[in-house]
């Protein structure tokens, strides 16, 4: 197996899409290669932990509405034509998502990362929930076969807050600027939202060196 980093944060669409076009790669892959691992990259980590007004962070970070519904136009294009569900109005907040990595931090400790990752991204882009609340992200865990009770017991504490903020430092300090961006076997560094066509042919070639070693 070889390791697949993703450095992501659950309200970044681009990161939902390229999600999208890796889960159909593998589904046609079938037997894939990759061991996925999932590690926090915050887009806003300067919110408030109640985030802020969906609307006017848009606005504001866009500079205007125009602008904004503009910007959003091409990402829904692109949600539509990888398949996902993308309801933008239905989206009230904008949240400080340090608890939602926290979050993913558990889920892999249970071998959950990856539909927990889902259930964010389901969660706040498809049904417009705010994954800032503990509730939510405990019914997120529960749905992924974690313990809720458990969830809201570490949502309620500082636990791993510091490990995950340093975490998403020191990616900053490796040199990554956006997200997605993914690390193939800790060498090779792809950014961006990638088609399907791309991780097949990365699959392939990890393939075919392994027949050559």
């Amino acid at each position: 197996m070889v390791t697949l980093d993703i450095f992501s944060d659950p309200v970044c669409p681009w990161c939902m899409i390229g999600k999208a076009h890796l889960d159909r790669a593998l589904e046609r892959i079938g037997d894939h290669p990759f061991r996925i691992e999932w590690h926090p990259f915050q887009l806003n980590p300067d919110l408030p932990k109640g985030g802020a007004d969906r609307r006017e962070y848009l606005e504001a970070k866009f500079g205007g509405q125009m602008a904004a519904a503009k910007a959003y136009l091409t990402v829904q294009q692109a949600a539509e034509a990888a398949g996902v569900e993308f309801n933008i109005d239905r989206i009230a907040r904008q949240p400080n998502t340090l608890d939602a990595h926290r979050l993913i931090h558990w889920a892999g400790l249970e071998g959950a990362q990856t539909p927990v990752v889902a259930g964010l991204f389901r969660a706040y882009f498809r049904d417009g929930r705010d994954i800032g609340q503990a509730e939510v992200l405990a019914d997120i865990a529960a749905e992924a076969g974690m313990d809720r009770d458990v969830v809201l017991r570490l949502l309620g504490s500082g636990a791993d807050a510091d490990d995950i903020a340093a975490r998403d430092l020191d990616a900053r300090k490796k040199g990554v600027r956006a997200v997605p961006t993914f690390l193939i076997a800790r060498q090779y560094v792809v950014s961006g939202a990638q088609p399907p066509e791309l991780w097949e042919k990365v699959a392939a070639d990890i393939a075919a060196q392994a027949r050559q070693d």
